[in-house]
């Protein structure tokens, strides 16, 4: 991706929780030079990975599958010196935008419309990989349920799924109802080892510096001095 593309989306986003009276933590406003001045009081954001993550999958086309993601909060399951065992994060989908099929190895997480049109999201079963054909379980807002393979589940603003490991989930928006804010509330999150794509794919992207960053990504910040 060009560095002129990722701060585009990260305005972009930035308006939209605005937009919708989501106020991001301050660390999100930093930027570079005033990273340069963070001594190890913030470390935790270093190595939890916190702030801006933006990513096509290594695809080279966002605005037709990717995602824009803030990680708000977050422990970390390989790194006794963090207690926290939950993550929230902030996430922009796009109206005409994928989010790509694929599950969490030991991740469960609740994904909430925040604001916007309608997130569809569809529910798989994991069976050695594949895309199993048996009825999914749905858990969404207090009511349990099952459904068929591949059924779309539909978040309308304020509406919630739980997604437990080894389920197959990718996202898409209903056509018409615009832009979609998504609230991810989880265990603690690890993008690195937890992730597992049905197809094959990236999850940072390589980034051609064609213009100076308007904010660092989460595997962008300069060590404290």
């Amino acid at each position: 991706m060009k560095r002129s593309e990722i701060n585009e989306i990260i305005r972009y986003m930035e308006k939209l929780a605005k937009d919708n009276g989501f106020h991001l933590p301050p660390f999100c406003n930093w930027t570079p030079e005033e990273w340069k001045t963070k001594g190890h009081e913030y470390d935790e954001i270093r190595d939890n990975m916190l702030g801006w993550d933006i990513t096509d999958y290594g695809l080279g086309d966002w605005e037709k599958v990717g995602f824009a993601l803030v990680t708000i909060r977050n422990g970390n399951q390989n790194n006794p010196k963090y207690k926290k065992v939950y993550a929230e994060k902030l996430l922009m989908l796009k109206e005409g935008q994928h989010s790509p099929m694929h599950f969490h190895w030991i991740k469960s997480e609740d994904i909430i419309n925040r604001g916007g049109g309608t997130l569809i999201i569809h529910m798989y079963n994991d069976k050695d990989g594949e895309l199993d054909t048996s009825d999914v379980l749905i858990n969404a807002d207090g009511r349990s349920y099952t459904a068929p393979a591949g059924t779309g589940v539909e978040l309308k603003p304020g509406e919630s799924i739980t997604i437990w490991p080894h389920q197959y989930h990718d996202f898409d928006i209903m056509p018409g109802t615009g832009d979609v804010l998504i609230g991810e509330v989880s265990m603690c999150n690890d993008d690195n080892t937890d992730n597992r794509f049905y197809e094959d794919m990236g999850r940072f992207p390589e980034i051609e510096e064609d213009e100076a960053p308007y904010r660092l990504l989460c595997f962008e910040y300069p060590a404290a001095e």
